[in-house]
């Protein structure tokens, strides 16, 4: 085997094991880089100043605004209490009497609330206040909640719905020139295959569940949110900023950056009185970028270096070589890009960096490419080293042995299986 190659095997071995016994992507990403850089017979220094840190930059040039923006929309969105009262309406309205209504009810809240450009973060915390006294009262498992959870802000609203602002949907439009709606009948019927798959899976679970005889038990370390905020704006007061992000977005064709600065100007004005103090939250918001940013930023910094290797040019020359129609290879390889960064956004920023423009020159659709790139972001970066899965894990309080199941399933199986489908739309329609 190639040197070079060997060294791209050994630097996702040690990222993938040093990231499930704790270690950082911050810290990972400059380990598996000099790994890279030795056995590619390249200059340390020279590769970590040099590919490593343009990749870094240029990552957060293109979209540090956009998750500042994000950011503070969706502090504005918690801090208001408008996610919990957009969460509750629903619950209230799907019913909460019986445990596969109210897990569907979990998918729905979750589903609107991402649509609505409101993030992981706060739709959990907004969320497990909620649910886990109803867990309780209709003494089902916690882990459970994952499923639905997972089901909501991991498939259709990540990387399928027409218009999602999530980032996902977003990136490609950077690159590409093409808009948030691209291929909306390939991102609808995925949407719709994906949905009917993991509710599928969720009504299986729960039969499982209770055929095992699972009981809820609260789980010490779960993170419960702000359940002291008592004051809530009305429902359609709630629903009014989401709804004006979606259509700034993507009925009058705003840049994503001004639709989520507008969005979080009106929640500024609509829910003044019900947040505390506005310099915190705008503070907070502002600092809540800081994380997934620079995690995402190292992640593409590496694969920069990656992609200068030998090795990293003889596995494209493999991909691009797989029978077929080249958005098959393309599928596999953003797929392997995800697992192997442990990260949607940053397999999806390695591959618009350096893959797809070898796509692009081959003469495919544009908006093909976007919307196939996006799902195949959704699939294999779920992997247990993955860092929103180790921290929602935490949030929720279970381990990987008691949750991660339902999150392979409704985030790496589901939107897997869904991908082929999709591909046989592109293919035949585009």
């Amino acid at each position: 085997m190639d040197l070079s190659v060997l060294g791209l095997i050994l630097s996702l071995v040690v990222l993938i094991a040093l990231a499930l016994r704790g270690w950082h992507i911050i810290l990972l990403a400059p380990i598996a880089t000099v790994i890279v850089c030795l056995f590619s017979g390249l200059d340390v220094l020279q590769s970590l100043y040099g590919p490593y840190m343009e990749g870094f930059i240029a990552y957060a040039k293109r979209f540090y605004l956009v998750f500042l923006g994000a950011s503070l929309f969706a502090k504005y969105m918690d801090d208001s209490g408008a996610a919990k009262t957009i969460a509750l309406a629903i619950l209230k309205r799907v019913g909460r009497d019986k445990p596969f209504p109210m897990l569907v009810a979990i998918w729905i809240i979750t589903t609107v609330l991402t649509y609505g450009g409101v993030n992981l973060w706060v739709v959990s915390f907004a969320l497990i206040p909620i649910a886990l006294p109803i867990f309780k009262e209709m003494n089902l498992p916690w882990h459970l909640c994952l499923a639905p959870f997972m089901l909501g802000l991991g498939t259709a609203t990540l990387t399928m719905l027409p218009g999602t602002p999530a980032l996902a949907n977003i990136m490609p439009t950077k690159y590409l020139g093409t808009t948030a709606t691209a291929a909306p009948l390939i991102g609808v019927v995925s949407s719709i295959i994906s949905t009917a798959l993991g509710l599928y899976y969720v009504k299986w679970a729960l039969n499982k569940a209770q055929q095992r005889g699972e009981v809820f038990s609260r789980p010490d370390s779960i993170m419960v949110g702000n359940v002291e905020k008592t004051e809530l704006p009305s429902l359609p007061m709630s629903i009014i900023p989401p709804a004006a992000l979606l259509i700034v977005l993507n009925v009058f064709k705003v840049d994503i950056v001004y639709s989520l600065l507008g969005g979080t100007l009106l929640c500024i004005v609509l829910f003044y009185k019900y947040v505390n103090n506005h310099l915190d939250t705008l503070n907070k918001g502002a600092v809540n970028t800081i994380l997934p940013m620079v995690n995402t930023c190292a992640d593409v910094g590496y694969g920069k270096v990656v992609a200068a290797t030998a090795g990293f040019t003889t596995a494209v020359n493999a991909l691009m070589s797989i029978p077929g129609h080249p958005l098959i290879s393309m599928t596999v390889a953003v797929n392997l890009l995800c697992a192997i960064t442990g990260s949607g956004s940053g397999g999806l920023g390695i591959a618009l960096e350096v893959l797809i423009p070898k796509y692009q020159a081959l003469g495919l659709n544009p908006e093909v490419i976007h919307r196939i790139a996006a799902m195949a972001s959704g699939g294999l970066d779920t992997m247990p080293h993955n860092g929103a899965v180790i921290t929602i894990l935490a949030v929720f309080g279970l381990t990987h042995k008691v949750g991660y199941r339902h999150m392979f399933a409704t985030c790496v199986v589901v939107p897997l299986i869904t991908l082929i489908p999709a591909v046989i739309l592109a293919i035949l329609f585009y």
